[in-house]
């Protein structure tokens, strides 16, 4: 049986291709995303090893709960540096100065501002021979005074500098020009992965970053031997207690690999979900194939029965011919994955944050999962064909003709399909009334939607009948061609519906996610439009910075400027949760903000006094005149004092979670008194040019982003671009499996009709009518699987609607009727293209040949 088991691979190997491709896809997104993942984590580690590369030890400095960027005041200083250098068993104490700077670039444009990994900023800190090994130079010289700065080569290229001209940067506040003198190198990950760096004199950095005098950290290397543990704690013992710690380089690194492997598992992630995916449709390929397969040996099947084989050899000889497909399938797919590996880091990575190269890590993990998903998924998609090769009898020898399908299992299937779909949704239906989306609710969103799937999958058969008669109305305007195309897409319901499934598995996922795509856009946009009542939008790109308090003035200095509202920004911690707080003057706030209060008013804010928004007082059980124990700023909840609630607002993403006054918020902000917005109202009498006056208020600061309500509303409606990624990712999918799944359907089934298409060239038929035939058959199948996939996509996505409007109020159920035309146009598109080389086939097919060789 194993003898046969291989010849049959080997006879219908052309046959079985398309499984084999459809196999490998999937596996190609395992090992691929596997391969990625272990490759970007040994190259980010590499980096790292690089940087703590004889360093054994690293001294920080540690501030009071809660204290101010201000207040945060260092204590490592020489004298400290040269007590450490003393410890035994230390060979060298460097000193640090690091903070943070924001660049732009030579057109005045923001410098990769919104890097993920860094805008680092250091000083220049010579070694006894005059280098600094950190930042070795490449062009110029290190900075000397104040106005001078050196930039990493590749920061400086990317914002388009040469030596000797002006850099405009800053770091919390006030922007500052300096002189380009020198170009640097360094191997810091957050650097080449997208990051910035600049270099200040000693003296510069001090003062920007901690004080003069002081460092930000100390650099310890040890001598061969020494136990970096035993080391620390020596050191440990020197410093003052809690203004400063002593961490190993080993638990350092520690910290960052597990933010590597946060970083690389979530890239990892789509992928798998593509892999995911494509391996469910394809699986029905496979059982579609298989089913096939077996139908045209049944009379081989029955001789064996006859001379001796059990069931059971039967079905071990079809599941190790599926198991040798997978195999061939999983070996070409882990090949085809080091392919993928290789140009995922350019398609995940950004200019803002690119991913560290190195060289490719193909350890046993990817192999053994292609295998096993691979060589599984087969198996398991051949097993129902299996069991029904092994019913069928002896006598099965002498029959000439296929018998029809019994009605019992069709009952049966019936049954069992209007029950799960039935099952799937009620779930749905359950959650019209959601308030929220919460994880109960994404589980049983997510379960309905796949039990809604699976019933019709199950019913897809016996609907098969009823819809393509209907789709036949328009095919039988063809002619005999139409006709004699509908007959056969209802020769066999089972073998039609397989093939349409995976279809309609991709046409659902497609549709589904873009209506609730384009649903919550929408909505993000008329949430952002409808609390926002500003022209302009002057902020900072985090609450770690500041608008220098002298711009504030300027901007309402313009003329036709009639409100210039400054917001400060900040945390508030309940303890159990935490918001974000925007501090507002309560006489402007109405000015520049479209709140809508259900109880209370912003009339009642002011010291101790808070309003909160919809969500926030659901989380927390509050109410309008209720108390609530709460922290502003970094620190927990040991600062926690009593706020009274005056108002509750529905949620608006300009006033954020929570609105309290001004003064309360600058008082325990991270930078002190300091203002991270400035929403601007204008006058009819403003100028044309008011957002490049905005700009220049603002001294063109690369910290500030100055954008109008449109530009707002539009940032903030365009949060789902990932969501948009994935639904054209999985539509590709869906084309590419459903046309290997047509190709291979058509093919056998032109092999199976080979003596109908003879007699009907015989008849008269020319080889055109032929073709034409074939690809209206696809044409109606493809048809039959879009329109049962629209039905489902449309279906679940509109009660799924009920959590995103838990979530967001504004959101509506809409359709994209561009994005859903296409979706039709490209699966009526597979159809056709599908055809092409099964039409060709059966026109090649001379009317003699055909009845004489079927």
């Amino acid at each position: 049986m194993l003898h046969t088991a291989l010849r049959n691979v080997l006879a219908h190997k052309a046959r079985l291709m398309m499984t084999v491709l459809a196999v490998c896809l999937g596996v190609a997104f395992i090992s691929g995303s596997l391969v990625f993942a272990d490759s970007t984590t040994a190259a980010y580690r590499a980096a790292l090893s690089r940087n703590y590369a004889g360093i054994a030890v690293t001294v920080e400095p540690t501030y009071p709960p809660g204290a101010a960027a201000g207040e945060r005041t260092s204590v490592l200083d020489d004298a400290l540096v040269a007590e450490v250098a003393a410890v035994p068993g230390v060979t060298a104490a460097r000193p640090a100065v690091d903070g943070s700077v924001t660049l732009a670039a030579k057109d005045g444009s923001p410098l990769r501002a919104d890097s993920m990994m860094g805008r680092l900023a250091a000083a220049h800190l010579p070694d006894a021979d005059g280098q600094d090994d950190r930042y070795p130079l490449t062009a110029g010289r290190y900075p000397r005074t104040g106005g001078e700065v050196a930039l990493e080569r590749g920061t400086a290229a990317a914002g388009s500098y040469a030596l000797g001209d002006t850099v405009t940067l800053a770091t919390d506040g006030p922007v500052r020009r300096m002189r380009l003198v020198g170009l640097v190198s360094t191997d810091d990950t957050r650097v080449t992965s997208g990051g910035t760096l600049a270099v200040f004199d000693k003296a510069t950095a001090q003062k920007l970053f901690a004080a003069p005098g002081r460092y930000t950290g100390i650099e310890v290397s040890a001598a061969p031997g020494t136990d970096e543990f035993e080391l620390a704690r020596r050191i440990g013992a020197l410093l003052p207690a809690d203004r400063a710690e002593a961490t190993t380089a080993t638990a350092t690194a520690n910290q960052q690999s597990v933010f590597v492997d946060t970083r690389t598992s979530s890239y990892a992630r789509l992928p798998m979900i593509f892999a995911v995916v494509s391996l469910f449709i394809g699986s029905f390929l496979i059982v579609n194939t298989f089913t096939m397969l077996i139908t045209r040996r049944a009379r081989e099947i029955a001789l064996l029965r006859a001379i001796g084989a059990t069931r059971r050899q039967v079905v071990r000889s079809v599941l190790a011919e599926a198991a040798l497909v997978g195999l061939v399938a999983s070996l070409l797919g882990f090949v085809l994955g080091l392919g993928v590996a290789t140009v995922l880091p350019g398609m995940l990575g950004t200019a803002n944050d690119s991913l560290p190269q190195g060289p490719l890590v193909i350890g046993p993990a990817p192999l053994l999962a292609s295998l096993v998903v691979g060589v599984g998924v087969t198996v398991l998609a051949a097993w129902l064909p299996s069991r029904r090769a092994a019913r069928i009898a002896p006598v099965e020898a002498m029959r000439t003709a296929e018998q029809p399908p019994s009605a019992v299992p069709s009952r049966l299937r019936g049954a069992l399909g209007a029950a799960v779909l039935l099952l799937g949704a009620g779930l749905l239906v359950s959650l019209s009334d959601a308030k929220d989306a919460s994880d109960e609710n994404l589980r049983t969103a997510m379960a309905g939607c796949g039990i809604l799937v699976t019933g019709l999958i199950v019913l897809a058969p016996l609907m098969a009948g009823p819809v393509i008669r209907l789709i036949g109305r328009l095919t039988v305007r063809l002619g005999v061609v139409g006709a004699l195309a509908r007959d056969n897409a209802l020769r066999d319901p089972r073998r039609t519906a397989a093939t349409a499934a995976a279809l309609m598995i991709s046409t659902a996922l497609v549709s589904g996610l873009a209506v609730i795509d384009h649903s919550s856009s929408r909505a993000l946009d008329s949430q952002a439009a409808a609390g926002l009542s500003a022209d302009y939008v002057v902020s900072t790109r985090d609450t770690t910075t500041a608008i220098d308090a002298a711009a504030v003035h300027r901007v309402a200095a313009i003329p036709g400027v009639t409100t210039a509202s400054a917001v400060a920004e900040s945390t508030l911690s309940t303890g159990a949760a935490a918001g974000q707080v925007s501090g507002v003057d309560p006489k402007t706030v109405g000015d520049v903000m479209r709140l809508r209060f259900t109880s209370g008013s912003a009339a009642g804010i002011g010291p101790g006094r808070i309003a909160v928004s919809s969500s926030f007082a659901r989380e927390n059980r509050v109410g309008t005149g209720g108390r609530i124990d709460a922290s502003i700023g970094p620190g927990q909840g040991d600062r926690a004092r009593p706020y009274t609630v005056v108002g509750i607002y529905e949620d608006n993403p300009t006033a954020r979670d929570v609105l309290a006054d001004r003064a309360d918020v600058q008082r325990h902000s991270f930078l002190r008194d300091s203002v991270q917005r400035i929403l601007v109202t204008t006058g009819d009498g403003a100028a044309g040019d008011l957002e490049k006056q905005l700009r220049a208020a603002v001294d063109h600061s690369p910290l500030l982003k100055v954008q109008s309500r449109g530009q707002l509303v539009q940032e903030q409606a365009g949060v789902a671009g990932e969501l948009i990624t994935m639904v054209f990712g999985l539509l590709a999918i869906g084309v590419i499996i459903s046309a290997l799944g047509m190709v291979n359907t058509l093919a056998m089934s032109v092999a199976e009709r080979t003596r109908e298409i003879g007699v009907l060239r015989a008849i008269g038929m020319d080889r055109s009518g032929i073709r034409r035939m074939i690809r209206v058959e696809s044409l109606t199948v493809a048809a039959y699987g879009t329109l049962l996939g629209l039905a489902c996509g449309l279906f679940g996505a509109w009660k799924v609607s009920g959590l995103a409007n838990g979530a967001i109020p504004q959101y509506t159920f809409a359709l994209p009727w561009g994005t859903l035309a296409l979706v039709v146009v490209l699966s009526l598109a597979v159809g056709a293209a599908a055809a092409a080389l099964p039409a060709r086939r059966a026109a090649a097919l001379g009317p003699l040949r055909a009845v004489a060789d079927a």
